[in-house]
């Protein structure tokens, strides 16, 4: 299964950090936010990653370079302007992505989790990993149930910005800036995502705090990361 890791945007939370840098370059635990998933999804056996890029999308590049160093091959798909959001993005790159199932990632979360089990083809258009809600977004994304993700739901969670698609996901959008989330409304409402609460390790890197923290606890071994 080929996988995409989303590094287009400008990260404007994260000012004046990402001024010069972009937000998958910010480190943490000592080394690049998008290094760590690279290394995760060559551990889980993905060969293939296509990397959007937008804001210094050459620096990424030019860092990153073709993947070999991970086992990986690297492709990348750039985007005008401050990027084309998760949607549009995602639309972008579907013809590096093939006509399979993959595996997306957002560049701007931190996470220990294996991704070898989602490496699998989604029983319907999507499978969604979601997480219990942070501090900052205490009204969850979805609601859970018999394994179906749902927009509504008593118990809600928090969408971790890892998911596998399947291109026809993404049918009759067209090309330009649009959301990923009300496609996968419309699908769950379709009873066509399917989804799991992962327990572990999880953060939204979305701010300069949030950074320093994980940062400090990776550091400090305070979080397991093998």
């Amino acid at each position: 299964m080929r996988a995409m890791v989303l590094a287009a945007g400008r990260g404007r939370r994260m000012r004046p950090l990402t001024d010069q840098t972009p937000k998958p370059l910010l480190s943490v635990g000592g080394q690049p936010l998008i290094v760590w998933h690279l290394q995760r999804l060559a551990q889980a056996g993905v060969r293939d990653v296509v990397v959007n890029l937008a804001w210094l999308g050459a620096r990424i590049r030019q860092s990153l370079g073709d993947g070999r160093r991970w086992g990986l091959r690297l492709r990348y798909s750039p985007e005008r302007g401050l990027g084309l959001e998760t949607g549009g993005g995602i639309h972008r790159a579907l013809a590096l992505l093939g006509p399979e199932p993959f595996l997306v990632v957002n560049g701007d979360i931190w996470t220990d989790m294996d991704y070898a089990p989602l490496l699998r083809n989604p029983e319907g258009l999507a499978h969604l990993v979601l997480v219990a809600n942070p501090d900052h977004h205490p009204a969850g994304d979805f609601g859970l149930r018999n394994g179906r993700v749902e927009n509504d739901g008593a118990e809600r969670f928090t969408f971790s910005g890892i998911g596998v698609y399947r291109p026809a996901l993404f049918a009759g959008c067209r090309p330009g800036v649009f959301p990923l989330a009300p496609l996968l409304r419309q699908a769950a409402d379709a009873g066509q995502v399917s989804g799991q609460v992962y327990r572990g390790a999880w953060c939204d890197v979305g701010t300069p705090e949030r950074l320093r923290e994980l940062d400090a606890r990776l550091l400090e071994g305070g979080i397991r990361h093998g």
